[in-house]
């Protein structure tokens, strides 16, 4: 886990420099924003420096960049700064370039340049943007792209399934011509910009959640040195958090339409809106081509999915797939209830909204066809969701509470203006970027709606998205956010890993919208907005935070030519919502910090005999992971223990007396040890093929899981052994997961086919490694998953899940150790049942890392780390700590140790007893 938003730095670097003298003199004096940890500033405003009027836009930025190298730094402009995009309006120009290190794109580096061309004469305004002047890093990869595919497509199968064992494994994993759930393709290299930099592979995966089957497109960085996953978030632009190659579409003619009509049809609030439509073969299209008539030619269409699932038209475009027709230009009850009417409807209302107030045409800003889908299922089951999939709007069925998601004028505008985002500042869909883009999509997406119907800025539900969606509730029951919510950086941004709503993008996301949406309401719609669309198209870049957006939205209120009292107000509203230099200092924390700044993914912590081991790399991340050891009392400096060989360690374990680890490398992984008073390093296990999971170690019986895409094994070393045994004899029709380990004993979950009736069962299994005998727990239902297991000195204790068709609580369940005595310390359908994920067990506690089934995202339906006795007669949190809380690991009696991301950085912390019920 790392930190959300701040998880890619660069270099440290030295503030600007003033600009030479043979450049036209500025009309004010010069405002330079130095960067974070670069040299070359943030932002520079006031100039008015003159350029070739006559070159390219392109060229001419990158030749004012050359002429100023003492201010920004940038040596070689035409050959590190490739074109992007140059968006023009009247005499203003924007260019935006992306940074390359020695031919190699850099994640998230772009600089913008802002000119006036007018009058035979051009000048460079101001400059913005991220260029990362620390890199060093070399650019030959040490790993094959088929390995990094691999690592990628085998981590986000762990990320998303590795947590349960199903019944639904077994087709998928035993019968090898079962189709995969995911595949990987390679998009190419990327320098990620952490310290000098780190060479990765960029690897879209693409699919179905092997558990839930919804729709999966990760994009995953993995260490192009290493083989190891860095970076790892969701490529979904969704209107609301999930909880859980591309076929073009269909493209114009490039030539007027025969002919054209005016429509009509009734929106789901019973409004009788106006369409245009397109005859063809009798019928009547929602298909729209007068409004791009003149310009590209192209339409605005929208398209009848509601035979297909989400999963299908995620990132494609389905063979068969018709525009909603209809055999008169009335579109009836059928395009009413399907959200089709809502959808033509709106989308011409954005169009209409971007057109007149910002002078630009479509999403893509020259007349980009504009593609719309409704009706869309999650397997057949009502979807309640919208997304932009970077080539159109998918609007999902809605259910009995929420109409269809095209409904309501605001979430077609939020998904629409995802299409801007991408089209100019392109902001990353994770961390504090991504919570930028969801704050834009928001506000821009109301903005809209509240114009439209004419709601006034200070109603009470003016700042609510979705407030229209509910069949039968008012406003606020089926309201998705409120602008007006008040949030702030101190009482409500919450750290969470990009596994959690891709960093927070949505839960942090009304803290900065919150701030746009003040300023609409105090200095008007149309100032307000036009201060917002210029900071997104010509001043914010991808890797922006909630900073470098104040800056850029004061900096663009000051281009559009707000007075000192209304740049006032607008540094009033940031203050207000606490976006202000340094506010990620100010967070607390109710617990005991014993590992700071780990900035890590993927790797969890263990404990054991009085000691912690954990992974950390550097504070910029450069640094492939190291593991360290510590006492759990928090005396002494932690101990490294793994050698600085280039390869992630990562996923440490320790009984107190030995610590083992993971080694991930560019030929295949390794499990390697070393005693924590010091010695040398062991190898215990290599794997060329497999991916290793859930390490544990006791009395220095070490047990793991191998993981590939067809299988799941448990195996164990004893000391002395010369190679690892499965617990299942490595069977290809037994999968053994979630191992724990404790007094010569193994738990593990364990799907096998039935003796009788060759169906597969799932069951907890206790292995005896003195006798050899192993032991299935006694069944209190038929379990569909089962989760983590967990072993002390008298019971086995997992995770259990019987009803898929509840919202996903699971029973805490435990048994004696000769597998009798059965019983729920919490019971899967009791009120107040968990949605867990993670268990870990001491003497008298049992600790699971768990949600609750409450939809509504906020603090509290956060991973937290739930405890209950051992008999489950008392349960309380275990840390009032605001954030996502993840991968805790008992110690003894009630301590835990746990990952913490309450700061915005992930920290190793711990607590002696449990905080109470944090009410």
């Amino acid at each position: 886990m790392a930190a959300a938003g701040l998880l890619i730095t660069a270099a440290p670097g030295a503030g600007a420099a003033t600009p030479s003298a043979d450049v036209e003199p500025p009309t004010e004096a010069i405002d330079v924003i130095p960067g974070a940890r670069t040299e070359t500033p943030a932002l520079v405003e006031g100039i008015r420096e003159a350029v070739d009027a006559k070159a390219g836009a392109a060229d001419a930025a990158r030749a004012h960049l050359a002429a100023q190298e003492d201010r920004y730094k940038i040596a070689e402009p035409g050959r590190d700064l490739a074109p992007v995009q140059t968006l023009k309006q009247g005499a203003e120009e924007t260019v935006r370039l992306q940074q390359k290190h020695r031919g190699v794109p850099v994640l998230g580096g772009q600089y913008v340049v802002r000119m006036e061309n007018a009058g035979g004469k051009r000048v460079v305004t101001g400059t913005s943007g991220k260029y990362f002047t620390g890199l060093t890093a070399g650019v030959k990869p040490a790993v094959d792209e088929s390995t990094a595919v691999r690592r990628a497509v085998t981590s986000t199968l762990e990320r998303l399934g590795g947590a349960k064992l199903a019944r639904t494994d077994a087709p998928r994993k035993v019968r090898k011509d079962e189709p995969q759930p995911l595949r990987g393709d390679a998009a190419g290299l990327v320098v990620v910009p952490r310290g000098e930099g780190v060479l990765a592979y960029h690897v879209t995966v693409r699919g179905s959640h092997p558990v839930t089957g919804a729709p999966v497109i990760q994009q995953v960085y993995v260490d192009a040195r290493a083989g190891y996953p860095l970076l790892s978030f969701s490529g979904i632009k969704t209107l609301a958090p999930e909880r859980t190659a591309a076929d073009p579409a269909p493209k114009a003619s490039g030539t007027a339409p025969a002919s054209a009509a005016a429509g009509s049809g009734t929106r789901l609030d019973g409004t009788r809106v106006p369409l245009e439509v397109r005859p063809a073969d009798g019928r009547f299209l929602l298909a729209d081509d007068a409004r791009m008539a003149a310009g590209s030619k192209n339409a605005l269409t929208t398209w009848d999915a509601r035979d297909k699932d989400v999963a299908e038209v995620m990132g494609t475009w389905p063979a068969g797939l018709k525009e909603y027709s209809s055999p008169t230009a009335e579109f009836g009850k059928d395009a009413t209830e399907s959200g089709a009417v809502d959808a033509h409807w709106a989308a011409g209302q954005v169009y209409d909204y971007y057109k007149q107030r910002h002078g630009r045409d479509g999403l893509d800003g020259r007349g980009g066809a504009v593609n719309s889908l409704v009706g869309v299922t999650d397997w057949g089951m009502p979807y309640v969701n919208a997304f932009w999939d970077g080539t159109k709007m998918v609007y999902g069925s809605g259910d009995e509470t929420y109409r269809p998601l095209s409904a309501d004028l605001d979430v077609v505008g939020h998904e629409m203006t995802h299409g801007v985002v991408e089209n100019t500042a392109n902001l990353v869909y994770a961390g504090q970027s991504g919570a930028l883009n969801e704050a834009i999509a928001d506000y821009l997406g109301n903005a809209i709606d509240v114009d439209r119907s004419g709601t006034p800025m200070d109603h009470p539900d003016a700042g609510l998205i979705g407030e229209d969606l509910c069949r039968t509730g008012g406003p606020r029951a089926c309201a998705l956010r409120d602008l007006n919510d008040g949030a702030t950086t101190s009482r409500n941004f919450l750290g969470v890993t990009f596994s959690t709503d891709n960093g927070g993008v949505h839960l942090n996301s009304t803290i900065f919208s919150g701030a746009l949406w003040d300023l609409r309401q105090d200095l008007g719609a149309e100032l307000a907005d036009r201060i917002v669309y210029k900071a997104l198209t010509s001043y914010l870049t991808p890797l922006d935070g909630f900073t470098d957006g104040r800056n850029a939205v004061l900096a663009a209120a000051r281009e559009v030519g707000a007075t000192a009292k209304q740049l006032a107000v607008v540094k009033r509203s940031f203050n207000a919502h606490g976006i202000v230099d340094d506010w990620e200092l100010a967070l607390g924390v109710d617990s005991d910090e014993l590992f700071g700044r780990l900035n890590t993914i993927g790797s969890s912590v263990q404990a054991g005999g009085g000691w912690w081991t954990a992974a950390k790399s550097n504070d910029d991340g450069t640094e492939p992971y190291s593991v360290y050891a510590g006492r759990v009392d928090g005396r002494g400096a932690p101990k490294l223990l793994s050698p600085n060989d280039g390869r992630y360690h990562v996923n440490p374990a320790t009984d107190g007396t030995t610590v083992v680890w993971t080694a991930y490398g560019p030929d295949g992984l390794d499990i390697l040890s070393r005693p924590l008073t010091g010695g040398p390093v062991k190898k215990l296990y290599s794997s060329t093929s497999s991916d290793v999971s859930g390490l544990r170690v006791d009395k220095g019986t070490v047990v793991f899981e191998t993981l590939g895409l067809f299988d799941r094994h448990v195996q164990y070393l004893r000391p002395g052994d010369p190679r690892p045994t499965a617990v299942d004899g490595g069977s290809e029709e037994i999968l053994t997961a979630l191992p724990s380990v404790r007094n010569g004993r193994i738990a593990y979950a364990k799907l096998y086919p039935d003796a009788t009736t060759g169906a597969y069962r799932l069951g907890v299994e206790v292995l005896d490694l003195s006798t050899g005998r192993a032991t299935l727990t006694e069944q209190l239902d038929e379990p569909e998953s089962l989760g983590q297991t967990g072993i002390n000195g008298s019971h086995v204790f997992w995770l259990t899940e019987a009803n898929v068709n509840d919202e996903g609580q699971t029973g805490i369940r435990r048994a004696n150790l000769d597998g009798t005595g059965a019983y729920d310390i919490s019971a899967e359908g009791k009120p107040a049942a968990l949605i867990a994920s993670d268990l870990t067990v001491s003497e008298t506690a049992v600790t699971v890392n768990a949600t609750t089934p409450d939809t509504t995202w906020r603090n509290e339906t956060l991973p937290k780390n739930w405890q209950f006795t051992t008999d489950g007669s008392r349960k309380e949190r275990v840390s009032c700590n605001r954030g996502e809380q993840v991968s805790p690991a008992a110690v003894s009696g009630t301590q835990v140790v746990w990952l913490d991301g309450t700061t915005g950085w992930t920290t190793l912390t711990t607590r002696p007893r449990p905080a109470g019920t944090c009410g």
